[in-house]
């Protein structure tokens, strides 16, 4: 059984009491057993201490009576010495050298048991015997004296000649009741500690857990419409500022519920108006408009309000839990610590559907279109959830068809979010089997093509009677599913809402407990230039390939991938016929690729891999399974490559063509060591004082100074006195807010220049292009992210600055925007257009002096699209005006004054394009070095 489906059906509560708990009761038995049993053992020892303290000296007093055959004397020494120790021996008896009683202490009614059972010649030493509650010492007596014995004593030993031996009987009466009275002892002690723990931990469950449990049930009632639903009581610390946060959240939603219901009642009772008002009730109708316009931008604010009320107190919350975790803890406070963290996270991922939800309902979702490479991207999805795939060992499979292009424009992060959306719910309600991701072309133009994805999954299903419910917001096809699988029941409707923005359609067929197929088609653009590296793949022609993978899905994907390069595969699907291969193939492989899966243990395996070793230059483990110790152990060690399934086409092409020289086998662990920090002088500006803490403790790990205000008023007093290197300036405070502050630090301060960066929680589109039109240079959401911290810091500090030329024909900013932020993207879109601009020139000039009008409309429609992505407005705004008026079949000699301007600039993009290149190329490449792009 899945151990994250067990952890599901327990609440917070039991989880703390029992990491309290447990660890407590074990150790106090482990202790309480360990003291006990040792005690046992230490009385025990004392016990045959005390007894070898008697008897020793007994034995070599009792030499001269044996001798003598003086039984008297011997007995009031044996008597002496009893009742010297009555409590501790119970009979003391000697027997001579022939196993016979001499004599005894007192009669005791069993003295067999203290005779000797074995040979006397072996009884060379005081030896132990227990029998029930009593413990029996012998130890032998032997003559000091050549002759002192009588003459039919004859054994001999190296001692000396024995005589006998003398035999006690020890009680263990005390001895037993002092370990009885031990073990008691220890038993009360660990229940005395159990019930001390049990009182903090009820303590911590009362301030902590019972709060956070309390908020998403209050959380889910909103979810769910009920909106007077509240949180009572006084919380310490952020719970308290969260509590009035969703308070203040269901009150709002509450009023914009009521209000909205009283324009719809208004409404109806226009309507409802006779025909000799239709004019008073166009007139209405108008003022209903406005009013429902004027409720839209009221609901916009109410998001971004909310948005910053939860995130500024999350920010917080995750933020120094984060901050916390990096302190000195013991293994129970870090466990405290990140279910706080997570609690606040998935508190944060409800907030954001509901937002997404939101956008998409006012239809206020504004989607990008930029260029990117489909099979990287939807690599890199796959890559983020597959771990959850191979948590619950199911086959996670991805087939691409080859006809479908690569390099196509659109909203790479929506098209991520759709297939994150449908992959992570058939991953969820998938138990064993398989999901598969297959995307087809379904149709294709010259500038645009039409996508077909299905994801087939082989879990739970849905029933037909609650298939119509799936698509609808905040619920899931039955309540007890969403019991057992949790989320908000948003995913599915803003995946069907992103579809139908982006021009596709989106549909399911399922039969339960047989699975699920949920199918999308997409329109996307058709890109002019290639996104990342080509491979030389005819390279791989006729190369021989033992290619072993027993699951079916994931061996037809790859034996197509393989062919299609036109390789010479061996398939196999089962060890044996495996083996028998291996052992007499003759000639090498080039490749060989082996599945992790199918194996008996490790030891087969480990053969198996050493006997391909010798079969090939290059040994390929495709792994996907959960055991890290045999990854570590086991396959690194005897693999050239280890590929993580499921592996794309462009990764395993490369690994072919590219096999890596050395591979670690054990990455050294290395202790993390702070990293230097810059020589620079920030200004952070929060009016919060937990969110001011927390990005002052951020920066100052980053940086040597900061300066930390709670007010736009002191933030713009600061900047007149002194500079700095960076400003990080939040949105809504009171009295001067940040973009007031902005503007009047840009007007008039020593800091006219210094790059301002918005800290806001505010998650609507258009405040975020307000602050950025505002004169804000950068935008950093809450809760702050360390690395995203990094990462601005490094972008502006390190910005390249270029002087010789115009922004207007260049603009490097405006280019990495449009390549999402991405340098070594936006150098190659440069690049591209670079390479491309002798023949467009060449081009343009000919068409221009044979007035040839379509190849004039041809190319200059390919530069225009060129353009969108390089940062170059001039160049893209002269395209537009003369493809516009190609279109309109003005002729091209008509349009010579503007062609030729063109040209002119084309001429200034050239040069400033190749300055650009030849001074950013080493210092991205050093950047990715050193791990910081």
């Amino acid at each position: 059984m899945n151990p994250v489906n067990n952890m599901t059906k327990y609440s917070l509560r039991s989880w703390v009491l029992v990491l309290a708990l447990a660890p407590t009761i074990l150790v106090g038995i482990l202790l309480g057993s360990y003291f006990t049993i040792n005690r046992f053992y230490e009385l025990e020892d004392t016990l045959v201490e005390q007894g070898s303290n008697i008897i020793e000296p007994l034995s070599i007093a009792s030499e001269i009576g044996l001798v003598a055959n003086d039984r008297e004397a011997t007995k009031r020494l044996l008597a002496a010495a009893q009742l010297n120790k009555s409590t501790l021996v119970k009979s003391i008896a000697i027997f001579d050298a022939n196993n016979q009683l001499f004599v005894t202490s007192h009669y005791h009614k069993d003295f067999e048991i203290m005779r000797y059972k074995e040979a006397l010649n072996t009884l060379h030493k005081t030896e132990i015997e227990h029998v029930g509650d009593s413990l029996i010492l012998r130890t032998p007596i032997f003559s000091t004296g050549p002759s002192a014995a009588p003459a039919n004593y004859d054994i001999q030993t190296d001692d000396g000649q024995l005589l006998g031996y003398i035999s006690i009987i020890i009680n263990k009466e005390r001895a037993l009741l002092e370990q009885h009275r031990a073990a008691v002892a220890a038993f009360i002690i660990v229940l005395i500690g159990v019930q001390l723990n049990l009182l903090f931990t009820f303590r911590l469950v009362k301030n902590v857990t019972q709060p956070i449990t309390e908020m998403v049930r209050v959380v889910a009632k909103i979810r769910e419409g009920k909106l007077d639903a509240r949180l009572d009581g006084n919380l310490i610390g952020e719970l308290d500022l969260l509590k009035r946060g969703i308070n203040a959240m269901a009150g709002s939603l509450s009023e914009y519920h009521d209000e909205m219901q009283q324009n719809i009642d208004q409404a109806t009772s226009d309507l409802r108006e006779t025909l000799e008002q239709i004019e008073i009730q166009n007139v209405e109708l108008d003022l209903a408009k406005k009013r429902a316009l004027e409720a839209s931008r009221i609901k916009s604010e109410f998001l971004a309000n909310m948005s910053h009320e939860l995130r500024t107190p999350l920010n917080g919350v995750i933020g120094f839990a984060r901050q916390l975790v990096k302190t000195p803890l013991h293994s129970s406070q870090v466990d405290y610590i990140k279910t706080i963290e997570r609690s606040a996270t998935n508190l944060l991922g409800i907030i954001n559907d509901i937002l997404d939800f939101s956008k998409l309902e006012a239809g206020k979702m504004v989607l990008e279109n930029m260029p990117f490479g489909l099979r990287e991207t939807i690599g890199d999805t796959i890559t983020l959830i597959s771990g959850s795939a191979q948590a619950k060992g199911l086959e996670l499979v991805v087939d691409i068809a080859p006809n479908v292009p690569d390099n196509v424009n659109g909203d790479a992060m929506r098209v991520c979010q759709i297939i994150n959306n449908l992959v992570g719910n058939a991953i969820k309600f998938t138990d064993s089997g398989s999901v598969m991701v297959k995307i087809e072309l379904q149709s294709q133009s010259e500038e645009q093509v039409v996508l077909r994805c299905d994801v087939v999954d082989t879990g739970i299903g849905i029933d037909e009677s609650q298939q119509d419910f799936l698509f609808q917001a905040f619920g899931q096809a039955d309540s007890s599913i969403s019991r057992r699988f949790g989320g908000t029941g948003l995913g599915l409707v803003i995946t069907k809402r992103l579809v139908n923005q982006m021009g596709g359609q989106i549909g399911f067929t399922s039969s339960p407990e047989k699975g699920s197929n949920f199918w999308f088609s997409l329109p996307l653009g058709l890109g002019q230039f290639q996104i990342g590296d080509s491979l030389p793949l005819e390279k791989l022609k006729d190369k021989t390939i033992l290619f072993y993978e027993p699951r079916v899905l994931t061996h037809a994907v790859l034996s197509r991938q393989l062919n299609q390069w036109d390789t010479k595969v061996t398939h196999h699907q089962h060890i044996p016929s495996l083996l028998t291969t291996l052992n007499t193939a003759e000639a090498p492989y080039d490749y060989i690729l082996l599945s992790c899966h199918g194996f008996s243990d490790a030891g087969q395996l480990v053969s198996t891999l050493n006997l391909a070793k010798t079969k090939t230059d290059c040994l390929v483990v495709l792994y996907d399974c959960q055991e890290q110790d045999a990854l570590t152990q086991f396959i690194r060690p005897n693999a050239d490559v280890v590929l993580s399934l499921p592996v794309s086409e462009h990764q395993l092409a490369r690994n072919l063509l590219y096999p890596p020289m050395e591979y670690d086998i054990i990455a050294p662990v290395t202790i993390a060591t702070p990293a230097a920090r810059q020589s620079l002088t920030v200004l952070a500006v929060d009016d919060n004082f937990a969110n001011l803490k927390l990005i002052d403790t951020l920066l100052s790990e980053l940086v040597t100074t900061v300066v930390a205000v709670n007010s736009g008023d002191e933030a713009v007093k600061q900047a007149k006195t002194r500079t700095f290197d960076l400003i990080f300036m939040d949105i809504q405070m009171p009295g001067t807010d940040g973009i007031s502050a902005t503007k009047q630090i840009r007007q008039g301060s020593m800091n006219r220049n210094t790059p301002i960066i918005a800290v806001t929680a505010h998650a609507i589109a258009e405040e975020r292009e307000l602050i950025l039109g505002s004169g804000m240079d950068g935008y950093l959401p809450k809760p702050i992210d360390e690395a995203a911290l990094k990462d601005v810091i490094h972008r502006w500090i390190t910005r390249p600055k270029f002087t010789h030329f115009d922004l207007h024909t260049l603009n490097w900013d405006l280019c990495l925007t449009q390549a999402n932020h991405k340098a070594d993207l936006a150098l190659d879109m440069l690049r591209m257009l670079l390479d491309s601009l002798p023949l467009t020139v060449t081009t343009i000039q000919t068409a221009l002096s044979q007035n040839d009008h379509p190849v004039m409309l041809s190319t200059i429609h390919k530069l225009h699209g060129a353009s969108c992505y390089c940062g170059v407005p001039t160049t893209q705004r002269l395209c537009q005006e003369i493809e516009s008026a190609l279109k309109r079949e003005t002729a091209v000699e008509d349009l010579e004054p503007e062609i030729l301007e063109l040209l002119d600039e084309l001429t200034k993009v050239e040069s400033a394009a190749n300055q650009v290149i030849s001074q950013l190329s080493a210092e991205i490449t050093d950047d990715q070095k050193n791990g910081l792009l």
